[in-house]
């Protein structure tokens, strides 16, 4: 009985591993919501196939060879002197020199489109979000609109973003996958994201870089919305009368993990450039 229930176990393991990454395929870079995933995913197939180009001739050959050489087959021609051929020569070089040329072309046309710090082309002006990643939380300031919130994105779908990271502790990085690709956030420095959103929708964010025991809980919810949704959406939090104020600020540097999206009507004048500065202070 416990035999057969062992059986059971491992025979559904397989299944059990293949639907628990359901979550991450519908999430991930394969479900792309906009143009910069899009060309990532494209970029992953194309040197997928070649690596099964590649690796391919090896897992089908090493059991032929193995078996064709096999001490048993006694029916093929022993030549204990043969030691070169053109032709086995020419399959070893030329097809392994073909392919780091083409990937070596491919990936620097690639490298270059899909920089982060290049601007996203396009007829509308690019919405500014400014990322501060803090211990445990991300605060996500709107310098145009006047407004910031904790653990949300909010973003105009066809319109470019243009972010600009930084720290206020230890260094983090922001990932959204179905998005962008990753981007470190560091302490006394910015680095620039562009991307854009194809579609309305939830996505999810989040902090890759580990720094500390709240790190699991370092999430946010990037909330694409239609043009007017999000002039909608900016009008309606800067008139929650909840500003950034003093406290807020102070409690912005405490290690903590909201428990659910925070946004702020208001925020202090350069606000981005005075985190950035202190990191910067003598003693920290």
């Amino acid at each position: 009985m416990m035999t057969s229930r062992v059986l059971r176990v491992f025979c559904l393991m397989p299944l059990l591993v293949l639907l628990s990454g359901c979550d991450v395929l519908e999430r991930g870079v394969m479900n792309h919501a906009g143009p910069i995933a899009a060309s990532q995913w494209r970029l992953c197939v194309i040197v997928g196939i070649v690596l099964v180009f590649v690796a391919g001739p090896v897992f089908l050959l090493t059991p032929l060879m193995a078996w064709h050489y096999r001490l048993s087959n006694k029916h093929h021609a022993f030549r204990p002197n043969w030691n070169f051929s053109w032709t086995l020569e020419g399959f070893i070089w030329i097809p392994p020199t073909g392919i780091v040329i083409g990937l070596g072309i491919l990936l620097w046309n690639y490298t270059h489109m899909l920089d982060p710090y290049r601007p996203i082309e396009s007829d509308r002006p690019a919405l500014h979000v400014q990322a501060v990643a803090f211990d445990w939380k991300w605060l996500f300031i709107y310098p145009d609109e006047g407004v910031a919130t904790i653990n949300r994105l909010a973003l105009p779908v066809d319109r470019p973003i243009h972010i600009s990271l930084t720290s206020g502790t230890v260094m983090q990085a922001l990932l959204i996958p179905q998005l962008a690709g990753q981007i470190y956030a560091m302490a006394g420095m910015t680095t620039q994201l562009n991307l854009a959103v194809d579609q309305p929708g939830a996505y999810r964010g989040g902090n890759t870089q580990f720094n500390g025991e709240g790190f699991q809980n370092q999430k946010f919810i990037v909330t694409a919305l239609s043009p007017a949704d999000f002039d909608h959406w900016a009008a309606s939090v800067r008139a929650s009368s909840h500003p950034l104020d003093p406290n807020a600020y102070a409690g912005l540097f405490q290690k903590s993990s909201p428990s659910g999206p925070v946004e702020f009507s208001s925020v202090p004048q350069h606000l981005f450039q005075t985190i950035l500065a202190k990191s910067t202070e003598p003693g920290r």
